[in-house]
């Protein structure tokens, strides 16, 4: 069974997690039985929607004590939704935080296109092109691509330094 959860404002009185300025409540994210601790939360396929899904990613380590990883894991989520809003197919994408263990975090982002993206070599004067170059490089290479029936999977690993 399923239960709303509010963003970290709600649940430990921390800052709302859109925090940077933002004004408005974080959105509902739904917790479910999954085997590891995740949060997940279907979106429109719409570049407005980045924003949500940075919420998203933020109310998730905010929960779990991992901020540090929120300036990359953003990054991260900016790229994959991004990638979604101008490649994938039908009027919504599944964005997923999940704590893969006590310092690693994967965000992913789930459409309904086939089509698996690839990391590309952009010229200098190419407009786009280098933003799984750049997730690639701050995830250490960890990204990859599930084929799903009706779509994909694009996901990265995001890991917290500890001394």
């Amino acid at each position: 069974m399923s239960k709303p959860l509010r963003g970290a404002r709600g649940v430990s009185g921390q800052q709302n997690p859109c925090g940077r300025g933002a004004t408005t409540d974080p959105p509902v994210i739904w917790s479910a039985a999954v085997g590891r601790p995740a949060y997940a939360q279907s979106l429109r396929r719409a570049p407005g929607s980045v924003r949500a899904a940075r919420c998203l990613v933020s109310a998730a380590l905010r929960a779990w004590g991992l901020e540090e990883l929120e300036d990359t894991a953003w990054v991260v989520v900016t790229e994959l939704m991004s990638n979604a809003v101008v490649h994938a197919r039908l009027r919504t994408v599944r964005v997923t935080v999940t704590r893969l263990d006590e310092s690693v975090v994967r965000v992913a982002v789930v459409d309904r296109s086939r089509k698996v993206p690839r990391s590309k070599a952009a010229d200098t004067h190419d407009e786009s092109g280098r933003g799984l170059a750049m997730v690639a490089a701050l995830c250490g290479g960890r990204w990859g691509v599930d084929p799903l029936p009706w779509g994909k999977r694009v996901w990265a690993d995001v890991e917290a330094v500890r001394p």
